[in-house]
């Protein structure tokens, strides 16, 4: 993990320092110059390609634990070249950005259809009985992993705005998905799950909080890949899991995709068209916007970090429960209700300007800026205001 994790924190040093400083020809690509989007939360270009620096790490992870103890490493390799589809797809995107959603999704269900294939990482059950009878059948069972995983993959990738955010929510999952493991005993997804972690983590060294890198589409569709596919393992290879485990535990991403679908179509929008109201986006523009101020550079980067804290905790509320309840059905049922109402009073209350108290920061003074470019006064009109 040691290794892993610095060999990902190396490689993102090196990507943002050849970004940054030799910004010409093919560099000038790697940077995310569109600033003006509804989901662009950075004042500067930022390189995109944080991906490389993730996969990087979990790649020299994997080829250590392969030398070291084969067999049970040797599932996660086939798992890393199953990844190839989806991380590819998107890193073309973000080299180019000629790769539309539907086709890095496709691709993300392609590397889901080789897992099924190589390491029969299948949804089989649910305890829900009507979900059940389709799962019985393969094709079934198959088509239900392939939504499944391409979901949350673009849950990942729709939550990297912000320095943070899309890699301490992957180690959160990643994390519940290790601890489980570790109980039940299955040392190959403890394996996947750590190796995630340790990438994850040399990368939100650079990322968190100045935001030097980001993910990009190649590392969010990884890292959404990698949790999938970690928690289908889990439930997979030890029936003991309660199958509602795989979406408590992601269930964050997951909800927020699904309750963004649901108000566009409320709106009369596409269900896929990206917009600035969701969760992260209000609590940047509506609550961390009065501590910090909005007019300069600097203030906009110390925003994009204050709002990450916010969202960690909201994914918390689900890996917590998951880690400890991962065995109970009714219990994580119950988890994901209660889930749902908090999430959903919490967004009504943001979007109504009736953020709860623990939620608002204090409001800054004014900036210095203001006092500098003030009018000068002198002589006796300047005494009798003073």
């Amino acid at each position: 993990m040691l290794i892993a994790s610095f060999v990902a924190l190396v490689v993102a040093w090196l990507v943002a320092r050849f970004v940054v400083r030799r910004a010409r020809g093919g560099a000038l690509r790697m940077n995310d110059f569109d600033l003006s989007g509804p989901q662009k939360f950075h004042s500067v270009p930022v390189p995109r390609i944080g991906g490389v620096a993730l996969v990087s790490g979990v790649l020299v992870g994997v080829a250590l634990a392969c030398w070291m103890i084969q067999p049970v490493a040797w599932p996660a390799a086939l798992l890393l070249a199953c990844a190839v589809p989806a991380f590819a797809s998107g890193l073309t995107e973000d080299f180019t950005k000629t790769q539309s959603p539907r086709r890095r999704l496709f691709f993300t269900a392609v590397s889901a259809a080789l897992a099924c294939w190589v390491l029969d990482a299948r949804i089989t059950h649910s305890d829900l009985p009507v979900l059940d009878s389709l799962l019985a059948w393969t094709a079934g069972s198959v088509v239900v992993t392939l939504f499944v995983v391409a979901g949350v993959a673009n849950s990942m990738n729709i939550i990297d705005g912000f320095n943070g955010l899309a890699s301490m929510c992957g180690m959160l999952i990643l994390a519940a998905v290790g601890i489980v493991a570790a109980q039940v005993g299955d040392r190959t997804v403890m394996l996947v799950a750590l190796l995630g972690i340790a990438g994850a983590a040399g990368f939100f060294f650079w990322n968190y909080p100045k935001g030097r890198i980001f993910l990009g589409d190649g590392g969010a569709y990884f890292l959404g890949f990698w949790v999938a596919e970690s928690a289908i393992l889990l439930l997979c290879r030890n029936p003991q899991v309660s199958p509602l485990f795989a979406l408590t535990v992601c269930l964050y991403p997951v909800f927020e995709t699904v309750f963004s679908m649901y108000r566009r179509k409320l709106r009369g929008l596409p269900v896929g068209a990206p917009d600035g109201i969701h969760l992260h986006s209000l609590i940047y523009r509506r609550l961390t916007r009065w501590a910090v101020g909005r007019r300069s550079a600097y203030s906009q980067a110390r925003r994009n970090a204050m709002t990450s804290p916010y969202l960690w905790l909201m994914c918390a509320l689900a890996t917590l429960p998951a880690a400890v309840f991962w065995d109970s059905t009714p219990a994580l049922l119950g988890c994901i209700v209660a889930y749902g109402f908090v999430y959903a009073g919490l967004y009504w209350r943001i979007v109504r300007f009736r953020a709860p108290r623990w939620m608002r920061p204090r409001r800054a003074t004014p900036p210095v800026f203001q006092a500098e470019t003030a009018p000068i006064e002198s002589g006796s009109f300047a005494r009798r205001r003073g």
